[in-house]
């Protein structure tokens, strides 16, 4: 029997709000233990500075106001925590549907964080804001600082398991595919146009949810059969798959 594949899938900008006390530990929290609380005492540093949280966030605003609530909380260590397929509210994850997968399959679900490194689907995750574009005094680019932490979590994680990936490029950098790819089957996804042009907006995000839940239910022949309103599916070889909105 064909192992079930883990699914790489990027975080949500929109996060819904509120939680509870810890009550368990994520997969990921005795491997990345050190790096993150490493990063939580950087970002203490920095934590009151609003013109550093700007930057930090690229937001303004309320959104701002609610990032630094949300650091102070992470900072404190009395955040509110929801599991990461609850937190996560974007388009992706609307049409991901989490609420009615099965436990086991959301487990399979892997979201690489500017804040965690990498998250489960039902690992247990604060409010937060923090992009990975960011760098901090003592930690560097973010990208760079989780890049081989992340690599080795996976690894221990996802065993010989296959890998699907659907991130965007700056989640993308964050893992070591060729490292990952050299002890399990990477598959990598590419979403375009008919024309061949990257699609944007909310129709090429919608498909990414629909595909990934397609994938945890029916593992990797999802792949070589996906149709979706206009999108459909198309096998390169064995380890590019390109998904195309035809008629757009």
């Amino acid at each position: 029997m064909a192992l079930a594949p883990f699914v790489l899938l990027p975080p949500s900008e929109g996060k819904s709000l509120g939680g509870g006390m810890r009550t368990r530990r994520g997969v990921f929290d005795d491997l990345l233990v050190e790096h993150r609380s490493a990063l939580i005492t950087s970002l203490a540093a920095v934590s009151g500075d609003r013109g550093v949280l700007e930057r930090l966030t690229h937001v303004r605003g309320a959104l701002l106001d609610r990032a630094g609530h949300a650091l102070e909380r992470v900072v404190a260590g009395d955040a509110p925590v929801l599991a990461t397929w609850r937190r996560y509210n974007g388009v992706v994850w609307a049409h991901l549907d989490p609420t009615t997968l099965k436990s086991t399959q959301r487990r399979r679900i892997l979201v690489p964080s500017a804040l965690y490194g990498v998250t489960a689907g039902e690992d247990p995750i604060a409010d937060y804001r923090l992009t990975f574009h960011a760098s901090l005094a003592d930690c560097g680019p973010l990208t760079s600082y989780w890049r081989e932490p992340v690599t080795d979590a996976l690894l221990r994680v996802v065993g010989r398991h296959p890998v699907v990936d659907l991130l965007p490029a700056e989640h993308r950098r964050v893992v070591d595919m060729e490292r990952i790819a050299a002890t399990t089957t990477v598959i990598t996804v590419r979403f375009q146009s008919a024309d061949g042009a990257k699609p944007i907006g909310h129709a090429a995000k919608a498909v990414k949810g629909v595909l990934a839940r397609r994938l945890l239910e029916d593992g990797v022949t999802a792949l070589s059969s996906f149709a979706w309103g206009s999108w459909r599916g198309a096998i390169h070889d064995g380890n590019i798959v390109t998904i195309t909105a035809h008629g757009t």
